[in-house]
């Protein structure tokens, strides 16, 4: 059964007089286990198109089926729960709040979810490879160390799909690669759902399937061969 099912959605954006229609008739299904890369040109939708299917952002037509749900009729109590709970979030900038270390960052996100064992944490910071660095500050760590915080963060209560905006849009070509790796094993070794935003066409290698979008329509849908 999809994790995630689209029909037809529709996102308009107001701007004084102007309607400015960023999302049209868009429709995709995404099963458990998929690594779906998004890519397009700047203005294409892909990132309002990920705001929108993770409940960021609402829609103005058509339907989000989110864990057999429809988006809309989540309550906004219900809504917090799912992006506390159920879907973790990686964006391009880290957000790692720089008075606490390692290991405060990613317990905070546990407190505000789960609240999971002193050794989840743990073992999630040994996942992304930050284990020997749980006591060190955002202001310590290299770029591509403060994204596998970040992505620790976001992983920390086992969510069932993973929504990453651009991830390694701020790292340099080296880091970027070895988080990318990092998606790859979170996919096929841990068997996260992952749904990712990329400007980077080499991004897309790593996943199960690519969406090519313009002009806020999905023009192209294909796997991508391993």
């Amino acid at each position: 059964m999809a994790i995630l099912n689209v029909s037809d959605i529709g996102k308009i954006y107001h701007k004084g007089h102007l309607e400015i229609e960023v999302l049209k008739n868009v429709s995709l299904s995404v099963e458990p286990g998929e690594f779906v890369s998004i890519i397009g040109p700047s203005g294409s939708g892909k990132t309002t198109l990920l705001y929108v299917l993770s409940g960021l952002e609402t829609y103005d037509k058509g339907s989000v089926m989110l864990f057999s749900k429809e988006l809309s009729s989540y309550t906004s109590k219900e809504k917090a729960t799912l992006r506390s709970m159920n879907i973790g979030f990686v964006f391009q900038f880290y957000h790692l709040i720089p008075n606490l270390n390692v290991y405060e960052n990613v317990k905070l996100a546990s407190v505000i979810g789960k609240d999971v064992s002193h050794q989840k944490i743990i073992d999630t910071l040994e996942m992304v490879g930050m284990k020997d660095e749980i006591k060190s500050y955002p202001s310590q760590l290299s770029g591509g160390q403060q994204q596998r915080v970040a992505i620790a963060r976001a992983l920390i209560n086992d969510p069932k799909i993973l929504f990453a905006d651009e991830p390694i849009g701020n790292l340099d070509y080296q880091s970027g690669l070895k988080i990318m790796a990092l998606f790859k094993e979170l996919n096929q070794t841990y068997h996260k759902t992952i749904f990712m935003v990329t400007h980077n066409i080499d991004t897309t290698s790593y996943g199960s399937r690519t969406l090519h979008m313009l002009s806020g329509r999905i023009i192209k849908d294909e796997k991508v061969i391993q």
